[in-house]
């Protein structure tokens, strides 16, 4: 099978490798579309994330969804031509995180396009057959591998508490700001604000169900009047956060989402002051059966954020294409184009 792998920084290859058999218990997919996530940029620029390193050869890759061919000893779960959306991390199962129902802390957690763990730009993945989510035929592959930082989105929503009558201020229109603000109104939000510097992904925003935008390279977030009882931050950008921490009203929510510095200036003052809650999110747990029904319903459309689409061969374009492109939100890449 063709394999894009990251050699090291700047420098992506193809190369043919085995198409990998599926274990007990694991089913053979091929893949058909991926997205591309920030963390895959990251990893291509800069060769880490934290602890996180690339030390050897690694395929990235991390929202995918493809077509069962084949299954391992035991797995019954799918049939093969069954349309699958991969939850990329499998975790150990045995740990006290895992036993909690907490797996996405799981300390030997085996995520897809992390190091040393391969992703899913390739044409075949194996994956235990209980991270394979069968995908209604309405999903486009596209959608279906978009589930992925649907989950995030979706996730934040959960430990925002988001509900009926909330109002919720988003910092960032990138994908995931953009599918968690589809998420909080199917969660019954009835104030979405989405603030950026990009007016393309502010008129996105619009479309997709914000009830107000806000174009901060313009607009003092300060200025605005919008006092939500939640903040999901999705920028990552440490000047915005202590901002839009400010806006915050008494005892509301902060989840911290975008991926931004190491450490992050805290308005220590408001957030004793107003008891507000703080804390961050590290990707998901048992999130894939509500997003798969919130993308198959309609309440979140994920095929908007497609803006891009690329070959196996032209990987590096895909991770490239946002600093040359502002009208970017989510490249995907397509095995099989």
């Amino acid at each position: 099978m063709t394999v894009s792998v990251l050699n090291g920084i700047h420098d992506v290859v193809t190369e043919q490798r085995p198409v990998p058999s599926p274990g007990p218990g694991e089913v053979l997919v091929q893949v058909r579309a991926v997205g591309t996530c920030g963390s895959d940029v990251h990893y291509y620029e800069h060769g880490r994330i934290g602890d996180f390193v690339v030390e050897r050869p690694l395929v990235l890759g991390h929202e995918p969804s493809g077509v069962v061919v084949a299954t391992g000893e035991g797995a019954t779960l799918h049939q093969p031509g069954q349309r699958v959306a991969l939850e990329p991390g499998v975790p150990c199962s045995r740990c006290r995180q895992c036993g909690l129902g907490r797996y996405n802390l799981c300390p030997d957690m085996r995520f897809f396009g992390t190091p040393p763990i391969d992703g899913a730009f390739c044409e075949y993945v194996t994956l235990r057959q209980e991270f394979a989510y069968a995908v209604p035929d309405g999903l486009s592959d596209e959608a279906a591998g978009l589930l992925e930082p649907l989950s995030v989105g979706v996730w934040a929503c959960r430990k925002a508490a988001v509900q009926p009558g909330s109002r919720v201020l988003i910092t960032g229109a990138g994908p995931i700001g953009l599918v968690a603000a589809q998420t909080a109104r199917a969660f019954g939000a009835t104030d979405v604000v989405v603030t950026d510097v990009n007016a393309k992904r502010l008129r996105v925003a619009g479309e997709l169900g914000a009830t107000a935008t806000i174009d901060v390279s313009a607009t003092s977030l300060s200025g605005s009047g919008f006092e939500p009882d939640v903040l999901l931050e999705c920028s990552g950008v440490p000047s915005a956060i202590g901002e839009a921490i400010r806006q915050v009203g008494r005892a509301g929510r902060v989840v911290l989402v975008g991926m931004g510095g190491d450490e992050i200036p805290l308005p220590l003052a408001h957030v004793q002051g107003f008891e507000i809650e703080v804390t961050g999110t590290f990707r998901y747990a048992n999130t894939w059966p509500a997003a798969i029904a919130l993308a198959a319903s309609g309440e979140v459309n994920l095929d908007r954020l497609v803006t891009h689409r690329f070959g196996l061969g032209e990987v590096e374009q895909a991770l490239t294409v946002a600093a040359r492109d502002d009208s970017v939100i989510k490249p995907v890449v397509l095995p099989y184009a």
